[in-house]
């Protein structure tokens, strides 16, 4: 027994040690939408010519457009590739997307060719089937039409090119570009075929073309001679470039041509203000509502409850530790995980709390060291069940969900594992020690747990029928399942743009702008279908079907003629096709889950409580998904990873309260169920409220101080919360007896089993 003390001991030590270092040396890696910045995903289009299969074409592009990030100069890009034609691209500090999405979305098609003439319309080409391929007329800088011959040599014929302006002529801003390998004796060849043709004529210029367009036809010098061409690789293109322009197709040509065309189906943009704000706001939250609930946990449970508080702040430590070390990427609705965690780390400090207040009061001479280590003992599967289930859901937000809420799953899945290690070897290790001390041996009174509590102690005295009538709890469930269903079929769900796919768009005001006022302005400016809502006294959020970045402008500009001193904070954007594919994304995610849950139930528990407990979720998800239709609050990804928060938080009490009714049924067999399960309900009650109570004030602080996007998340915590509590114990409680009862009545009466029955794990 003293030498696994001493090995908790050790561990707690070494992992607090190097939680601590970990802290001080390794920064968190921030998402765009806590330190700003603009992220676009990008989809390769390969053509019905390309050759090479999507993820190899993927591959390449990657390289290519990570050569145009690196010469944009951005601090800290990321570059990743997702699935087989999708790239992400992350740029820090960026806040003109514009400018962004077009050098990495544009191809960069360079071809040089020699000019044949010029033409009097499009199509005016040679009847020849060959060469009418081979040639394309295309107007030049002034507008003229000209027909160029097939290129004779194409962008990845250059070494490199650079902005340069000639200060002795005043000439202006030019690009140079320098040929490589076959480019040179290439462009000798091509300007030394022109040279042939008298000055001044259309056939002695030379053709630069940039994806379909033609930025400079300069003619050969009257220097070069016929068939000798310009020596040494290098030419200049030259136009009325300014800085900006010059160095953007400097840029373009040196980064190489893109194997296959691009298209953006997402793109979002944060202030780096809104981060800071986000930023705050949470840590105010974290820190008044762990604040709170420690003093609550205190004042419940005295010595162990400081000691419990001691524990929470090492799996602070440890959490923040680990995601640094992994080099996961905190987002904002993973910082919100993160808060929220520390509610499911207090709830297996209480499990183990109650059941040593049990044991204490079951015991003939309880001594407070002899307690502690029974409710660890007996605590213990239920603190690892009801984890497991929300690890499930943490894996399915990773494997299913993206962006930002997948960054929750990680987080979430962290914090879980870090408040396991927290309650059952942290808070072990100095409930041990501290059990063991004389002065906590003569005073019992001081550790929280000699006494069984003031919940429990009105339980006792009130005895109350709870399932006497189990058809009534599911009567009152029904009413509020046909209520929420109302709600879906009459008002509908406000998906937001990553499911619908469109553009949303958020200001910060420095006037309160009406939102009518707002929505008849965008409608005389071309958008009569776009949504407007206000928040708080500053925010206004305009959401319309996709736009392009000169129609987006539009709408910022309508925004600025309503307050001149508006800000966009906020810029988002989803293709249609993307929108389509996480909405079904989210409706497998949540499948998935139920089914997982499901099967983890049914393997943990006999069948029955894994029907009723999976019932009670999906009870659970409609009621929640309804209420937010009756607010018409938005359903987007930051809900859904709400929605599956709470699943596990609905599984975590199911499985607290089967937890229970497994044991009762195994010590007393012949004890008809309904019986056994309010015997459960009542002994599991004092935990739950506790539980509760310390989660809410973590979510309600979240709530208030959290700002709009995670005041909306922890609004559906809340309503998770109280009825994932109520449906534990209300509906799947109630929902397994009546199936219990109704399999008794229909099995056969030689085979019929005695009514407690077994139930397996």
């Amino acid at each position: 027994m003293k030498r696994f003390t001493l090995i908790r001991g050790l561990f707690a030590l070494a992992a607090v040690a190097l939680s601590l270092y970990v802290t001080l040396t390794v920064p968190l890696k921030l998402g765009l939408d806590l330190r700003g910045g603009t992220q676009i995903v990008l989809e390769t289009r390969p053509t019905a010519a390309d050759d090479d299969a999507d993820g190899t074409a993927t591959d390449r592009t990657v390289e290519v457009l990570r050569g145009r990030i690196d010469a944009l100069g951005v601090a800290e890009p990321t570059l990743a590739r997702s699935g087989s034609n999708r790239i992400v691209v992350e740029l820090p500090g960026v806040q003109d997307p514009r400018k962004a999405a077009d050098v990495l979305g544009r191809t960069a098609q360079l071809t040089f060719h020699h000019v044949l003439g010029t033409a009097s319309a499009a199509d005016d080409l040679p009847a020849a089937a060959p060469e009418r391929s081979r040639q394309q007329v295309v107007a030049d800088e002034s507008g003229q039409l000209l027909r160029l011959q097939a290129a004779s040599l194409t962008g990845k014929d250059v070494q490199k090119a650079a902005a340069r302006i000639d200060q002795q002529s005043g000439a202006g801003w030019h690009v140079t570009v320098d040929f490589k390998d076959a480019g040179v004796d290439g462009w000798a060849r091509l300007t030394g075929e022109a040279a042939c043709h008298p000055a001044g004529e259309p056939t002695r210029r030379v053709a630069i073309v940039l994806d379909g367009k033609i930025i400079s036809s300069p003619q050969v010098d009257p220097s070069v001679a016929c068939r000798s061409g310009i020596g040494g690789g290098s030419t200049q293109i030259t136009g009325t470039f300014s800085s900006d322009q010059a160095k953007e197709l400097a840029l373009l040509i040196s980064g190489g041509a893109l194997p296959v065309p691009v298209e953006t189906v997402e793109q979002r943009t944060v202030g780096a203000t809104l981060g800071a704000q986000a930023i705050t706001a949470s840590a105010w939250a974290a820190a008044i509502g762990t604040a709170l609930t420690a003093l609550f946990i205190i004042a419940v449970y005295r010595i162990m409850g400081v000691l419990a508080t001691v524990a929470l702040a090492c799996y602070g430590l440890m959490s923040y530790a680990a995601l640094a070390a992994l080099g996961a990427t905190l987002t904002l609705p993973g910082l919100a995980g993160f808060v929220l965690a520390i509610g499911m780390a207090v709830d297996a400090n209480v499990l183990v709390f109650e059941r040593a207040r049990e044991e204490h009061a079951a015991r003939r001479r309880p001594t407070p060291r002899s307690s502690m280590a029974a409710g660890f003992r007996k605590a213990f599967s239920a603190i690892a069940d009801s984890n497991v289930t929300t690890l499930i859901a943490a894996g399915l937000l990773f494997l299913l969900a993206s962006g930002p809420v997948r960054g929750f799953g990680v987080t979430l899945g962290i914090g879980v594992l870090a408040s396991m290690i927290s309650a059952l070897v942290i808070t072990r290790v100095l409930a041990d020690y501290a059990a063991a001390r004389p002065a906590l041996h003569r005073r019992p009174h001081l550790t929280g747990i000699a006494h069984t509590g003031a919940v429990r102690d009105r339980l006792t005295r009130a005895k109350p029928a709870l399932l006497r009538h189990p058809r009534r709890w599911l009567a009152a469930s029904a009413v509020a399942l046909v209520l929420a269903a109302s709600g879906i079929a009459l008002r509908g769900l406000d998906f937001g743009v990553e499911f619908t796919g469109g553009r949303l768009i958020e200001y910060t005001t420095a006037v309160p702008v009406d939102a009518d006022r707002a929505r008849t302005a965008l409608a005389d400016a071309g958008f009569p279908q776009a949504v407007v809502q206000t928040s708080g006294e500053s925010g206004l959020t305009v959401r319309t079907h996709p736009l392009s970045e000169d129609r987006a402008a539009t709408v910022t500009d309508t925004v600025t003629g309503l307050d001149p001193h508006a800000e966009k904070v906020r810029d988002e954007a989803i293709g249609p096709s993307l929108g389509k594919e996480l909405r079904q994304g989210a409706l497998v995610a949540l499948a998935v889950a139920l089914g997982a849950q499901l099967v983890y139930l049914a393997a943990r528990f006999r069948r029955l409580l894994a029907v009723s407990a999976v019932a009670a979720l999906a009870h659970d998800v409609v009621i929640l998904i309804g209420v937010f239709a009756w607010l018409g609050k938005p359903v987007d990804g930051v809900f859904l990873a709400a929605l599956l928060t709470v699943i596990g938080y609905s599984v975590n009490d199911s499985v607290v309260v089967f937890d229970r009714i497994r044991e009762l049924s195994r010590r007393d067999r012949d004890e008809p169920l309904a019986r056994v399960a309010e015997r459960a309900i009542l002994q599991i009650l004092p935990r739950t409220v506790n539980t509760g109570i310390g989660a809410a004030f973590i979510l309600t602080a979240l709530a208030v101080l959290g700002g709009e996007t995670l005041t909306d998340f922890a609004l559906a915590l809340l309503i998770g919360l109280a009825v994932g509590t109520y449906s534990s114990m209300f509906t799947a409680t109630p929902l397994a007896v009546e199936l219990h009862r109704r399999t008794a009545e229909f099995r056969p009466p030689a085979s019929r089993a005695p009514t407690g029955g077994s139930s397996g794990s």
